[in-house]
């Protein structure tokens, strides 16, 4: 369960802090929010996909440890982006 590349850019454009930032902890997260938003959409129709439902565990856990490094850097960076994903704080 991979992104396409229009959905992909189309995240990147709009999480990206510069021109041609790629990398940074919000990108990286709003990648990962959207891939889980996937994997949950296709576990939901197919419940005995185990090793989709491991990715999908690997993905929240790699996400939670770069929203954790964000908080501890940068507070309001991490409250802007948990605000523009919808997530809990």
């Amino acid at each position: 369960m991979s992104l396409n590349m229009q959905s992909k850019e189309q995240v990147v454009k709009d999480f990206q802090l510069g021109g041609q930032d790629t990398g940074s902890v919000e990108v990286q997260a709003a990648l990962l929010t959207r891939k889980i938003q996937q994997l949950t959409d296709h576990l939901q129709k197919n419940p005995k996909d185990f090793s989709s439902k491991r990715g999908l565990v690997n993905s929240v856990s790699l996400r939670k440890k770069l929203l954790k490094y964000l908080k501890n850097k940068n507070q309001e960076r991490y409250h802007i982006l948990i605000d523009r994903l919808g997530l809990k704080k």
